[in-house]
């Protein structure tokens, strides 16, 4: 699964169609209607990018964008008059698309938006798995991953090292900035709570251990 994307539009038929169109290229897509509405799913997930249309009821899509952070804004409008245009990309839009759109330039535009974002905040990916080293944030197939900071930290370690084994001495030595509480003895009892963690949301195994050696991500032959 690629990106999450929520779409903030009170406007069913256009929300289905992009939805449609999302899910066509493998996003995961969410929902919402209003501007309260889009906060309220922001808070409970954060999406990696929003499609925010401006005439929402209630708080509308000038007034919900700068409440929206770091998330990447593409907004998706009729409106088109320049100055428009300009204040809500001087005000934090990534991106004015204006309807109706063509989609292989939406699609366009959400893929560039993506990837500044992605640069500008560090997304390590392994999987199902996704880490957000900017909120601390991990998923497993779209579904939050509660982690201690032990794990977490040891979680970053791996990911960064891709299918490479890093040993345990490694392992403490590079986490111990991130932890201080992660000894030799607690190392195993840290990466088994991990693993169950990691199984239990997505269902296989993630992490695997290597005989002797240490740890290293779990990838399928």
């Amino acid at each position: 699964m690629k990106a999450t994307i929520l779409i903030v539009d009170d406007d069913e038929s256009v929300g289905d169609l992009l939805e449609e169109i999302l899910r066509g290229e493998d996003y995961s897509v969410r929902r919402a209607y209003s501007g309260t509405e889009a906060l309220l799913a922001v808070n409970a997930e954060r999406p990696d990018l929003i499609l925010l249309d401006l005439m929402l009821p209630g708080l509308s899509g000038e007034e919900v964008l700068p409440r929206l952070g770091n998330i990447p804004v593409i907004v998706l409008s009729a409106k088109t008059a320049p100055d428009t245009k300009a204040e809500l990309l001087l005000g934090g839009a990534a991106d004015y698309v204006t309807k109706p759109f063509d989609t292989r330039e939406l699609l366009a535009r959400i893929t560039v938006a993506l990837r500044r974002n992605e640069a500008a905040s560090p997304v390590l990916r392994s999987g199902c798995l996704r880490m957000d080293l900017t909120s601390r944030a991990v998923t497993a197939d779209g579904v939050e991953v509660r982690l201690t900071r032990t794990e977490f930290a040891i979680l970053k370690i791996l990911m960064q090292n891709g299918s490479r084994v890093v040993a345990k001495s490694v392992l403490l030595d590079r986490i111990a900035a991130d932890t201080p509480d992660c000894t030799e003895s607690s190392l195993k009892i840290h990466v088994s709570n991990l693993r169950r963690k990691l199984r239990e949301a997505c269902g296989k195994d993630c992490v695997e251990a290597v005989w002797g050696i240490g740890y290293k991500m779990f990838t399928e032959s």
